[in-house]
Parts: C-alpha cells; sequence; structure tokens
C-alpha cells in the first residue's frame, strides 16, 4: 500500500525525469544556430571544402544548425568570439593566446595531433629551391614573407628567432609583407614578392607546402627549407566559456571522436596526413602567451 509520502516521492522524481530532457535541451532555445569559425590559413574556398563536412557532421552530433564563417583575418576570429558571435574557433595557438590575453572567454577543448601522436609543429623559413640563399643572414635587404600579426609559425616564432640572431626584421630586410595567409605566403615566394617565407611545417610528410602541391597549386620540390624553429604546441579548437554545460560536453564529444564517427569529413580536413583531435586544456598555451608578450615587447621597443 502507497502511503502519502510515497507518492510524494513518486511526484518529486516523476517531475524530476520529466524535467531532465527538457532542461537538456533548454540551450537549444538560446541557441538555435552555433558559428564555427576558423583562421583563413588558406584561401576562402579551400577552408570551404576542407570544413563543410566536418560542419554537417557537428550539426548531425548536436541537433541544431552549425554555420561556417570564414574570416577575413586572425583578429576576425578573437572578436568574433570576444562579442559572442563565434561560438566554437579553430584557431593557431598564438591567435588563441591572444583572445585569452585580450579578454575573449575561451576555453580549449582539443588540441591536433600528428601521427606519431606529439602535440607540435614547427615554423620554417622557406626559400626557392634555386635561390643562392642557404642561411637567413644571407637575405639582408631581401623581401619577407610573413603571414598575420596573431600567426605563431607565420609571425611570432619567426620573430623570435631572428631576435636570437640578432636580426630586427624591419631594417635587415628591405620589406616585410603580411600576406594574409600561408598559402599567399608560398604564391608570394613563388612569384618573387619575397625572397624568404615564414610558414607551418609538421613533418616531410605534412605541411602547408604538401597541402598545396597535393592541390598543384605549386611543386614542393621548388622550395627548401634554411630555418626550422623547436617544436610549437599544436592549434587548438576552443568554444565560449559561457556556453552551457551540457552543450559543451556535447561539442566535446562529436569533436574528440570526429576520426572513428565521421572518418570522411576527418580525412576531408587532414588527408590522412594528421592523427585525431583529443582533449586539452588551456594551460598548454600558457608558455605562447609568454611568446606573445616577448612579441609584443620587441613591437615596443622598435616603435620607442
Amino acid at each position: 500500500m502507497l502511503t502519502r509520502r510515497h507518492t510524494l516521492r513518486l511526484a518529486v522524481a516523476g517531475l524530476a525525469l520529466a524535467a531532465a530532457p527538457a532542461f537538456a535541451q533548454d540551450w537549444k532555445a538560446k541557441y538555435p544556430e552555433l558559428v564555427f569559425a576558423i583562421i583563413p590559413s588558406e584561401n576562402a574556398s579551400g577552408v570551404v571544402e576542407r570544413y563543410t563536412p566536418f560542419v554537417n557532421y557537428l550539426a548531425k552530433e548536436l541537433g541544431t544548425k552549425v554555420t561556417l564563417r570564414i574570416a577575413n583575418d586572425y583578429a576576425a576570429i578573437i572578436e568574433g568570439q570576444r562579442a559572442g558571435n563565434i561560438h566554437i574557433g579553430m584557431y593557431g595557438p598564438a591567435s588563441f593566446a591572444r583572445a585569452r590575453m585580450t579578454g575573449a572567454k575561451v576555453d580549449a577543448f582539443a588540441i591536433e595531433t600528428n601521427l606519431d601522436g606529439t602535440k607540435g609543429y614547427h615554423s620554417v623559413f622557406y626559400v626557392k629551391k634555386d635561390s643562392p640563399y642557404q642561411k637567413v643572414e644571407d637575405l639582408k635587404g631581401k623581401n619577407l614573407g610573413l603571414v598575420d600579426p596573431n600567426s605563431t609559425s607565420g609571425n611570432n616564432v619567426p620573430r623570435f628567432a631572428l631576435n636570437g640572431m640578432k636580426i630586427e626584421p624591419e631594417t635587415f630586410f628591405s620589406k616585410v609583407v603580411y600576406t594574409g595567409s600561408h598559402e599567399n605566403a608560398i604564391i608570394a615566394l613563388q612569384q618573387g614578392t619575397v625572397d624568404v617565407a615564414a610558414n607551418w611545417w609538421n613533418d616531410e610528410q605534412e605541411s602547408n607546402l604538401q597541402r598545396m602541391s597535393r592541390k598543384n597549386m605549386v611543386k614542393a620540390d621548388d622550395f627548401r627549407i634554411i630555418y626550422k624553429s623547436d617544436q610549437i604546441v599544436n592549434s587548438p579548437m576552443a568554444y565560449l566559456t559561457e556556453l552551457p554545460e551540457d552543450l559543451k560536453a556535447k561539442i566535446r564529444d562529436a569533436v574528440l571522436n570526429l576520426a572513428t564517427k565521421d572518418k570522411a569529413a576527418f580525412d576531408k580536413i587532414y588527408e590522412g596526413k594528421q592523427g585525431p583531435l583529443v582533449a586539452v586544456d588551456n594551460k598548454a598555451y600558457d608558455p605562447i602567451i609568454e611568446l606573445n608578450k616577448f612579441v609584443d615587447d620587441l613591437r615596443k621597443k622598435k616603435s620607442s
């Protein structure tokens, strides 16, 4: 026989069960559309082709609309997340660190990995294969191609490296050009607009140059490396801190299981040249904040 106490307990339990699914879906009313954006490491059509399958997969896994936004520059992602208009962003290490430094409430949750399981890449300086330059010091009075002020391998690490060589770029080189993307830096080098270009490089199998070669944009053998940095922590994916915890959990689950749940979408991004995305947190990028501060100090010294 049910007592009044039992009846009350059952009623409360029933309310809790009924409320749980509704509570779990509350975020869909506030976020009927999520925006995913990525830094412009390649041209816009390349970004669309590479990331559209992933965005479609994410929409299916989350059960809500996900829109791909192509940023004009690295700062656009930072500003978009700071304003709350971009919910999920694919950053480079320096741009993510800059976002945190400038007040964006964002959390890294996934990091790219290499095929050997490592979580780092390198900044390199390329020259044309048939050029006479063997080291950076040979390029005095020539033109340097960088990528973007918020690029790790395309600006901050190169400036850090040049400082170690006692080279002040704006006086050592005839011209320092921000090309806007890693692809544009290689194209500028190919066309002779610059004589040396900074870029990202994972290993002999994967780099921006190798990707461009696979797309028949350039021939990788036409270029050679004259400088390679120490390893840099790989790029993160980050979401807004303010997103509901259950939504963030679903995003994490979808992204961290992309390689197995939708291999085709994963391979479209990485072309079989990188390992799965794995969990990471903001602490991994604290050293990059220090790198950014160092480069900022160099800029201040130059302008003073």
